[in-house]
């Protein structure tokens, strides 16, 4: 998240910076302002919606054709494009940012020579090579997070289970030792079904199979496999209660892709409830510690509004 703050400051530092260097040479013209305060204005629209970003570039593009001095707004701009974009979008855009940093460049310059071309063609690269190298990090850090999960769950589940059938044997009470191996063999299943559970679908996809409204908004992008299925157990947990006790007519599920989080909306038309009067163990207060669980896991945050009659609306926001 850090990182993400500091990328957008140092945005608008950047426009400060243009602009200033543009007053200093030129003094005071009118368009070339209004298009610098225009990009100031649309750039967090283009940070927290992706269908918003491609006019944010065009207007960084007609600010750049108008004074070559703001093309070093590229660099934020660029790590945005990785940031929100599929690769093979990302990639292509990525690159008229940079040729258009290199024009900007020779029209500012006396004299060309090779550094003005190369120069931010570097800058790119390396800009490039740490966003990658850091998305990697973090799919690394999930894996791994997984793992020690997966661990957890084999030592309290499975290795349990087949302790107490050893030592029943042990002792000759075949007819318990059978019936702790059927509960074990039962719990495997289970643990190989969760290891799974989205079976090669996506996670929309996968949230289709659940409800079938479902809406999509944003340019979707890669999530880590522990994120897609928090969600997704996100989502079953929150239907769930809607089934058992919402008697909801229609439900809602919404999943939004923001510039630096993902956010799940579970909405009903149910009975409602008052979430302050509810607690662990009674009725939907086990299925919502649940998910505040999982979600904490994951560094997000969960709300949810109801009101007796009115209906429930669950959202769960986590970080990417």
């Amino acid at each position: 998240m850090w990182l993400h703050r500091a990328m957008h400051a140092g945005f608008y530092v950047l426009l400060a910076a243009s602009a200033a260097r543009y007053l200093a040479y030129h003094g005071v013209d009118a368009v070339v302002l209004g298009a610098a305060v225009c990009l100031g204005a649309a750039y967090p629209a283009g940070v927290r919606w992706t269908r918003a970003l491609p006019a944010v570039l065009v207007v960084w593009l007609v600010l750049v054709w108008l004074a070559p001095s703001f093309g070093w707004c590229a660099i934020p701009l660029f790590f945005q494009c990785l940031r929100q974009l599929r690769p093979r979008l990302a990639v292509p855009i990525a690159g008229v940012l940079t040729l258009a940093v290199v024009l900007a460049q020779l029209r500012l310059a006396d004299a060309v020579e090779p550094s003005l071309v190369l120069g931010p063609i570097g800058v790119a690269v390396i800009t490039g090579a740490v966003f990658f190298d850091r998305r990697r990090l973090i799919h690394e850090a999930g894996v791994l997070a997984e793992r020690q999960r997966l661990a957890r769950e084999i030592h309290d589940t499975l290795a349990q289970g087949l302790s107490s059938i050893a030592l029943l044997l042990e002792l000759g009470d075949t007819r318990r030792a059978a019936d702790v191996a059927k509960e074990n063999l039962a719990e495997a299943r289970r643990f190989v079904r969760d290891l799974s559970p989205l079976q090669g679908r996506s996670l929309e996809d996968a949230l289709r199979g659940l409800c079938d409204r479902v809406e999509v908004h944003g340019e979707p992008y890669p999530l880590t496999v522990q994120t897609e299925v928090a969600l997704l157990r996100v989502a079953q947990g929150a239907l769930a209660n809607v089934r058992e006790h919402a008697g909801a007519h229609t439900v809602v599920v919404t999943l939004s892709y923001l510039g630096d989080a993902v956010t799940l909306d579970v909405c009903d038309d149910g009975r409602g409830f008052d979430p302050r009067a509810v607690t662990p163990g009674e009725g939907r207060g086990f299925g919502l510690t649940s998910i505040r669980s999982r979600v904490a896991e994951l560094g997000g945050t969960l709300s949810v509004e109801s009101t007796p009659g009115e209906g429930t609306a669950l959202a769960v926001t986590v970080p990417t």
